[in-house]
């Protein structure tokens, strides 16, 4: 116990890469935090559209923001008022030129981050924490990924003491490096507390 490593971290520079790409000599801790408060933006504004990941890439002199998106009309709104907007606060944050695009992602009910949040929308409507699971691991192999695995720890169900309860079907090999393993966590904020959901979607072996 203990000994656990972020399944994305793990992978990255053999078969995952960075979600930040660029690099700087100075202000670092600058850049840095214009990225979290980009994806904190994001996050937030674009709530309601599903957001699976969202990727920053920096040359010397300007911003490119990739939002991966299941509800892309959302995001972008009526007559793409809403992309506008983002992109007019983004370059607040940025103070540089910057090019924002929205991406579709066409299987959502493959990507850990929407399961998690999925999941964690239902805890807080109340909704019984197995089957809860148990509902989006069938959407998930509809989708065909090749294995699931699913933990909520917290106050499950009310009661007084947290515990953590757990679904996994299939495999999913954590210490295999050419492992496509795709992980995310999301929190749903009960009556009870906070209860944590997370998730790691195996979607087959990387060959490069």
């Amino acid at each position: 116990m203990g000994q656990k490593v972020n399944p994305t971290g793990f992978r990255l520079g053999y078969i995952k890469t960075w979600h930040s790409n660029w690099y700087v000599k100075n202000n670092y801790a600058d850049i840095f935090q214009q990225d979290l408060a980009i994806r904190n933006y994001i996050d937030t504004e674009l709530s309601q559209a599903a957001i699976a990941k969202t990727e920053i890439t920096r040359t010397a002199d300007q911003v490119k923001v990739t939002v991966y998106s299941a509800k892309p009309g959302v995001a972008i709104g009526k007559k793409g008022t809403g992309i506008e907007k983002i992109r007019n606060d983004l370059k607040k944050i940025t103070n540089c030129p910057l090019f924002f695009n929205i991406a579709e992602v066409k299987r959502p009910d493959s990507e850990a981050k929407l399961i998690a949040e999925n999941i964690a929308q239902q805890l807080e409507k109340r909704v019984a924490f197995r089957r809860a699971m148990k509902k989006v691991m069938t959407s998930a192999f509809r989708s065909g990924v090749k294995g699931i695995k699913i933990k909520c720890s917290g106050r499950l169900g009310g009661a007084e003491i947290a515990r953590t309860e757990g679904y996994a079907e299939k495999k999913v090999p954590l210490h295999t490096l050419r492992a496509d393993i795709d992980y995310n966590t999301a929190q749903a904020k009960t009556t009870f507390g906070i209860i944590g959901v997370k998730v790691w979607v195996y979607k087959g072996e990387i060959y490069k």
